[in-house]
């Protein structure tokens, strides 16, 4: 099995969930070698696979040498796979002309009207265009990711890969009809302050109304789900930087470094040393 080299380009902005999660699905796999690059993205020249992670206000101007790596694994013939706002990086190198592709829902508007050579398609979880795969908000970066080992390992390496990083108690995804806007936000900003209230807010709802819609479709309350999804991020990074346990507290919201010990000692009974210890031995 010959290994792939995939490039992870950290745009200027860029979400953290974005860079971790596809660092941690696709390194799960043994077929890929994953790194991942913030400044000096020259060195991903030569990948196999580049993927750009979604960044905030992606309307704001790339640097030019992230989009000219992006260029150039498109000229080569490499795979390229966009999250979430990550599609206007390559909208912006142009190699999505001509192009079907997709974002999150929030940004298609955005999308259709300041690249209209790209064909923007609405309420797929992911478009495969040639070498070129985008896909829409966090919910759809396991699939995507999936979908790259199904393609280059087949749909058993798929399978395998999806029983290990998939939680099996995670919801079906809800209708754009219930909160899943609001599930999408909260992913995005796993590092700030949440209450339920600024949940609820978001929502535009009442507390109590949220409260009982949210728990219809999860099966859990807002902050059992909240605090399900920053344990993830959190245990993902421990496993895929080097990081400080600080660090990786504030990244994922749980503030300190304090705090972080409190929840893994209370949900895993260990500590975040000892659990990324047991990981990366």
């Amino acid at each position: 099995m010959r290994s792939r080299n995939v490039a992870i380009i950290a745009l200027p902005r860029y979400f953290p969930l974005d860079v971790t999660l596809p660092q941690y699905v696709l390194g799960s796999h043994p077929g890929y070698r994953v790194t991942v690059h913030e400044t000096d993205v020259a060195a991903a020249e030569f990948a196999d696979v580049v993927v750009v992670p979604g960044f905030a206000d992606p309307h704001l101007p790339v640097p030019g040498d992230h989009l000219a790596v992006v260029r150039a694994a498109h000229d080569r013939g490499a795979r390229i796979l966009a999250v979430c706002t990550g599609t206007f990086a390559l909208a912006a190198a142009g190699v999505l002309d001509g192009r079907r592709a997709t974002t999150h829902w929030r940004y298609l508007s955005a999308l259709r009207t300041l690249h209209p050579a790209v064909t923007v398609l609405d309420g797929d979880t992911f478009v495969e265009d040639g070498t070129i795969v985008t896909s829409a908000g966090a919910a759809a970066e396991t699939d995507v990711c999936l979908h790259l080992i199904r393609t280059d390992f087949g749909a058993s390496a798929a399978d395998r890969v999806a029983r290990e990083v998939v939680p099996a108690h995670a919801p079906a995804p809800a209708s754009r009809d219930g909160l899943s806007d609001t599930r999408e936000w909260l992913i995005e900003h796993l590092a700030s302050p949440i209450t339920v209230q600024r949940m609820a807010d978001h929502a535009h709802l009442s507390r109590r109304t949220f409260i009982r819609r949210f728990e219809r479709e999860t099966g859990t309350s807002p902050m059992r789900w909240l605090i399900d999804r920053r344990l993830t991020a959190a245990r993902r990074l421990l496993e895929t930087t080097d990081w400080s346990v600080e660090r990786v507290a504030r990244s994922t919201g749980f503030g300190t470094a304090a705090n972080l010990r409190t929840v893994f000692a209370r949900e895993l009974d260990t500590t975040p040393t000892a659990y990324r210890r047991s990981r990366t031995a």
